[in-house]
């Protein structure tokens, strides 16, 4: 059992916000020599192999009910207590958990991102630390088209039609409105080095307590 309390931050904002780029560039660059791990909400979808290509398409990855909050919370409960996790790896160009998984030792510190970690109550309530990234629409909307266009080799055409048909609502719905639960509202720009480590100073405050 762990002694010392770890420490959960939360960080949340749209898609394609830069979330994952603040918390591995604080975890894995800036706090590397600390104790600090960065785990990410997108490897707890919910595992969806058993659909069509055409089913999986349909997905709506921006809504609460994909997310395996249950699991999640499970993990974030082994690593408080001082327990190694085996998490999920999610493979996004078949929607479905890859049989492999990753070793996470616990640590002093926790970054959970994730675009609904401030609006599901129960991760929310888990945060010691809640931040919201705001980043412009038209910004998140180029890096999310050229992320999925590389990455997932997805065509132009669907990705617009997703993000109309889902993301923008579900962004402006549940995303959103989770901003009035944040404890740091961080404007975040490619370059905006001091937001980065105004929040990598609090953290490092809380290690050394």
């Amino acid at each position: 059992m762990k002694n010392k309390k770890t420490n959960i931050i939360i960080i949340s904002g749209g898609s394609a916000s830069g979330k994952t780029t603040v918390a591995k560039r604080i975890a894995n660059d800036i706090l590397k020599d600390e104790s600090v791990i960065n785990l990410s909400m997108d490897s707890y979808y919910k595992d969806f192999k058993n659909l069509s290509q055409e089913e999986a398409i349909k997905i709506n990855f921006d809504h609460p009910d994909s997310i395996d909050v249950n699991l999640l919370v499970e993990d974030l409960n082994k690593l408080k207590s001082g327990q190694a996790i085996e998490a999920p790896v999610y493979d996004f160009t078949t929607s479905s958990r890859l049989k492999i998984t990753k070793h996470i030792e616990p640590a002093d510190v926790i970054i959970l991102d994730g675009i609904l970690a401030l609006h599901i109550e129960k991760i929310r309530e888990m945060g010691d630390i809640k931040i919201f990234i705001r980043t412009h629409d038209d910004i998140r909307l180029i890096r999310r088209l050229t992320r999925d266009m590389k990455d997932y080799g997805r065509k132009f055409e669907n990705i617009i039609e997703k993000y109309l048909e889902t993301v923008r609502p579900m962004h402006e719905y549940f995303v959103e409105p989770s901003i009035k639960y944040a404890d740091i509202i961080i404007p975040y720009y490619e370059g905006n080095e001091v937001a980065v480590d105004l929040i990598a100073t609090k953290i490092f405050s809380l290690l050394k307590k």
